[in-house]
């Protein structure tokens, strides 16, 4: 018997065919009617190229930040210039207090802080008022010397002008104080005008200076608390900011205000000293104008000598007087290389030329107490800017750990 033949039936699927989507059948378009629009889209007109170049839109707004900036600073300099004694005042209360405050703080150590406040300024009227009344009293026992001499020196300064080089003609120095005579008394209504209103500048000068002692006591009494109220109105996360610069605007004020007494001290000792060599009389009297002028850096103590060398030219001679007026260098010499940068060099940073523009800048903008002030204002901005520059949040600098995802 042969093998069953095993017959393989292949089963093909069969799978229905996708069929095409039925179309929604063409409404017959009634007659007359109008084809329907095909919207066409019409193409976007492309950027206008700009043709300002980077460097220019960059300036530009350099540009108009700064005109702000330099319309508030004039706006502020107005408001301050109308409000001149308070701003004077508080000025001055600062100065005390950041001279005062070492002494306070030493003597609240053992005793309250009222009365460490309280001996601080009895010790600076005693320093104060003993220096004036030690002039006073200088210029009282010399004045008939001093008189005596001056009318010599103006000969003696009549007659040297008479000579080479000059050739004047004789009686110049006389003539000039004959003139002088006589323009006081044809102006004598209106110098006493100018003393009237100076008699109401110093009225608002006592006030000034009764209203910076009475904010002095409260700054040396509870200052650090004032300074922590203040820091709480505002919001918690600005408080950090305004304290770090608050700490560096103090820190370089005070270095400069106590560095700039320092190095004033010193030089109205080196000019007392060299003028007690010379035999130039109001010795103290000229100390005293130079430990003032030399609060304005770079100018003023130039100045002092030069009303030295005029003192000492009508009196000692115009020898004595040329040696005065070498003092200017030679001061100016231990001023500028040595006590400046020995004694201000850690607490202000800013270049002679900086200085020296601000000074001259003050003096156009607000005259003498300008110049004082300029130097100062200058220094804490600059002081404040570096520490928020260096010292930023965590979250803005670029060195901050973390990296951003």
């Amino acid at each position: 018997m042969g093998r069953p033949e095993h017959r393989h039936e292949h089963r093909h699927e069969h799978r229905p065919e996708p069929r095409p989507e039925a179309r929604p059948a063409r409404r017959p378009r009634p007659l007359g009617s109008r084809p329907p629009r095909v919207p066409v889209r019409r193409a976007r007109p492309a950027a206008p190229v700009e043709h300002v170049p980077a460097g220019l839109r960059t300036a530009a707004g350099y540009v108009w930040r700064l005109g702000l900036l330099g319309v508030g600073a004039y706006l502020a300099v107005g408001v301050l210039g109308e409000l001149e004694v308070p701003v004077i005042a508080l000025f001055v209360a600062l100065v005390i207090t950041s001279v005062l405050r070492p002494l306070v703080d030493l003597l609240a150590r053992t005793l309250p802080r009222s009365l460490a406040v309280l001996v601080a300024f009895l010790c600076a009227l005693v320093v104060v008022g003993g220096v004036l009344a030690l002039v006073g009293t200088n210029v009282a026992d010399e004045w008939n010397r001093i008189g005596d001499e001056l009318r010599g020196g103006l000969g003696r300064i009549d007659h040297w002008l008479t000579g080479a080089p000059f050739h004047l003609r004789p009686g110049t120095v006389t003539d000039l104080r004959a003139k002088v005579g006589a323009f006081v008394s044809a102006h004598r209504s209106a110098l006493l005008t100018t003393a009237l209103s100076g008699a109401s500048r110093a009225v608002e000068l006592v006030t000034g200076l009764a209203l910076a002692v009475f904010c002095s006591v409260f700054f040396l009494h509870s200052g650090d608390r004032m300074w922590s109220w203040a820091q709480h109105q505002l919001p918690a996360r600005a408080r950090p900011v305004w304290g770090r610069a608050g700490q560096a605007a103090w820190r370089t004020f005070a270095g400069y205000t106590r560095g700039v007494l320092i190095v004033s001290a010193v030089n109205a000792a080196l000019v007392g000293l060299a003028l007690a060599l010379l035999r130039v009389p109001l010795v103290l009297p000229l100390m005293v104008v130079e430990f003032v002028a030399a609060l304005v850096p770079l100018i003023g103590s130039p100045i002092a000598l030069a009303i030295a060398a005029l003192v000492a030219l009508a009196a000692r001679g115009p020898v004595v007087a040329l040696l005065v007026l070498a003092l200017i260098v030679v001061i100016g010499q231990i001023e500028g290389h040595l006590l400046h940068p020995l004694v201000l060099g850690w607490s202000v940073r800013i270049h002679p030329v900086a200085i020296a523009l601000s000074v001259i800048g003050g003096a156009v903008l607000a005259g003498v107490l300008g110049a004082v002030v300029a130097v100062p204002v200058v220094s804490v901005a600059w002081a404040v800017l570096t520490e928020l520059r260096d010292h930023g949040p965590p979250a803005a600098r670029p060195d901050a750990g973390g990296s951003r995802r």
